[in-house]
């Protein structure tokens, strides 16, 4: 009988030790979350400035969101969550949105950094 108490002290005490583990792990995690904070606004605001470059491009050659979305063949829906800094175009949207609006994708760039 004692040998059995034994066994499952042991087994107790591992999985003590593996929540405590697990505890550690997610704290740091957090931390890290909590940390990385300017980063991630930071990223948030290039993806806003992009979209806003997009945009004025888009206004300035008199463009709609349809029209540009059928010249590369992307939905409205796809335009007007680039424009929002919702998501990012692929590199080839990026390059056939650059042409479509008689600009490098490098000119498109530079107004974002």
């Amino acid at each position: 009988m004692s040998i059995f108490v034994t066994f499952y002290a042991i087994v107790m005490v591992i999985i003590m030790i593996a929540f405590i583990g697990l505890f550690v792990l997610i704290v740091r995690a957090l931390l890290k979350y909590i940390k990385s904070k300017d980063v991630r606004q930071e990223k948030s605001a290039m993806r806003k400035s992009l979209g806003e470059a997009l945009k004025e491009h888009r206004t300035r050659s008199k463009m709609t969101q349809e029209f540009v979305a059928e010249m590369i063949g992307v939905s409205r829906q796809a335009v007007s969550k680039w424009e929002s800094g919702t998501s990012d175009p692929s590199t080839s949207n990026l390059f056939a949105i650059a042409k479509l609006y008689g600009i490098s994708v490098e000119e498109l760039l530079k107004e974002v950094e």
